[in-house]
């Protein structure tokens, strides 16, 4: 079975956050850059789903030189090979302008499979993943927790809401956007580090998408601190009912 996991980078969850002078984005400068966690665990789906029925597992990734690194750090974890898709605009392409650029590497491997996380740390738009499979023209499903290879295909089983699950079967080739928290994520041992070296990474520049961006993003803000003293007075019982009733109405915790 060959597998293609994409895979982005983005931001350290931990990374001190600065706009830029135009407030468009976050100044790049000062920070330490991650695989995204939800790619991680699709990461993790791939690798177990090979260490179970053989094959190949392919890491994908579109972004600017740095975006080695998370590459490399896929493949000490046991992906076979990857692929870079150089491309230093990545901030100005929306969620169908990276499905184009990843369409076009992906549809050259002719994979069994396709694998996303369900959505990014940075932007969380959720929204790559089935455009992609749209574009390969592939079936898909989403909030994938687990996969199991059948007879003629594959069998995954999804979360939905309130805590019910959905299991569906699906003819492969098929895309799936993995949802967070299915498996518990490995780390990159000593040896896989070492053999990581030794794998190979190709590198292909990404072309103009097929669409031009249909979302333009125009500003972003830093979230505000606020501070807010009131005063309750009354009773110990009065005080007591008017802490409840702002817990309940303006705090939502109860």
């Amino acid at each position: 079975m060959k597998i293609v996991v994409a895979i982005k980078q983005v931001p350290g969850r931990d990374a001190p956050l600065r706009l830029t002078a135009d407030g468009r984005w976050i100044d790049e400068g000062a920070l330490d850059y991650v695989i995204n966690e939800p790619d991680a665990y699709a990461l993790e789906e791939a690798l177990q789903l090979k260490e179970q029925h053989g094959g190949e597992v392919i890491a994908v990734s579109v972004g600017p030189e740095r975006v080695g690194s998370t590459l490399r750090e896929a493949l000490a974890k046991g992906a076979d090979r990857a692929i870079h898709v150089v491309s230093d605009s990545l901030g100005m392409l929306d969620s169908l302008g990276v499905a184009h650029v990843l369409a076009e590497a992906i549809r050259a491997e002719s994979p069994d499979l396709v694998l996303t996380g369900l959505q990014s740390d940075d932007l969380g738009l959720g929204q790559t993943g089935v455009i992609l499979a749209e574009l390969l023209g592939l079936p898909h499903t989403t909030l994938v927790l687990h996969v199991e290879k059948t007879g003629s295909g594959i069998r995954v089983k999804r979360e939905l809401e309130d805590g019910w699950f959905q299991h569906v079967e699906l003819l492969l080739p098929a895309v799936l956007t993995i949802q967070s928290g299915g498996n518990k994520l490995r780390y990159a041992t000593l040896m896989g580090i070492k053999k990581a070296k030794a794998k190979e990474t190709r590198t292909v520049s990404a072309t103009t998408p097929a669409a031009a961006a249909t979302v333009e993003l125009l500003r972003v803000l830093l979230p505000e601190k606020q501070k807010q003293t009131r005063l309750l007075t009354g009773s110990p019982a009065e005080i007591a009912a008017q802490l409840v009733e702002k817990l309940r109405a303006e705090v939502h915790v109860l």
